[in-house]
């Protein structure tokens, strides 16, 4: 139950976070948006960390930057998607990813049902809906940001497993070097490429709250992995896109047409499905 609630947390943390990335990366350069999130993302795990005094872990902490190296990989991809894309289509099939970790304990020796079977076709099914969109007058094309939410996908399923990992002697250390590991990639990249850090003045806070939010869901994350099966937080987790897609549609007034909207809610219930088998 307790592994549930932090996996629902996580779900929770990362919707307020990614919507806010996606937005504010509309406005400010993607390298900006996500250093200085990282920023005060690492700020704030570190201390809780240095307030729980727990030393560090053995050799499984150094699953959390291959977990950094692939969520790095997909946070970049979503915010990108949802910044030149609709957050109602993108942050829905980036969900997919949950389906990653599941294959994953298929792989190694768990078994699958009936339910998760029906799941796949339906989240894979609804991805392929959501992915196309008809101007009026027009012929179908893919929609402005799915080729980013794809990639997303890869990224972010890449992510649970080794994070899964990691997070089996001290989620809070998992957590904080997970998230070092990001800043560091970050670091490098906005070191080749130098978009002008100037450029988020006025958007500080709501960065900042970013990297709080994102770090809250990971270490949420890194919780309710230490306490249950990967299968099944992975997929709970993976709900945030019912907060993102919902804050789009109050703040942003966005809304989904037609078939597309048929897949958004197909991509979501396959998850919902894949996660009760």
């Amino acid at each position: 139950m307790l592994a549930a609630v932090c996996a629902l947390g996580a779900s929770l943390a990362w919707g307020v976070g990614d919507f806010l990335g996606g937005l504010k990366s509309r406005t400010v350069p993607l390298l900006v948006v996500l250093l200085l999130a990282q920023v005060s993302g690492v700020l704030a795990i570190g201390l809780v960390v240095a307030i729980a005094g727990n030393a560090p872990p053995g050799a499984s902490i150094l699953w959390a930057p291959l977990a950094a190296t692939f969520g790095t990989i997909g946070l970049a991809a979503f915010f990108r998607g949802m910044a030149v894309g609709s957050i109602s289509v993108v942050a829905p099939i980036a969900a997919v990813a949950a389906v990653v970790p599941v294959v994953f304990g298929i792989a190694t020796g768990d078994d699958v049902s009936s339910l998760q079977l029906g799941g796949f076709a339906l989240a894979l099914g609804g991805v392929a809906l959501a992915s196309f969109e008809r101007p009026e007058g027009g012929s179908a094309r893919v929609a402005a940001g799915v080729p980013w939410a794809l990639a997303a996908v890869i990224g972010f399923g890449g992510y649970y497993v080794p994070m899964h990992e990691a997070s089996g002697e001290d989620f809070l250390w998992a957590a904080f070097t997970f998230r070092l590991s990001v800043l560091v990639l970050v670091l490098a990249a906005w070191l080749v490429f130098r978009p002008p850090l100037g450029a988020a003045r006025g958007s500080l806070v709501a960065i900042a709250m970013i990297g709080v939010m994102d770090t809250a869901g990971n270490s949420f994350f890194a919780a309710a992995s230490s306490l249950g099966e990967v299968s099944v937080v992975s997929v709970l987790a993976t709900l945030y896109p019912v907060v993102t897609v919902g804050l789009a549609a109050v703040v942003l007034s966005e809304r989904v047409a037609g078939l597309q909207l048929l897949g958004v809610v197909a991509a979501l219930a396959g998850v919902v499905l894949i996660s009760a088998g």
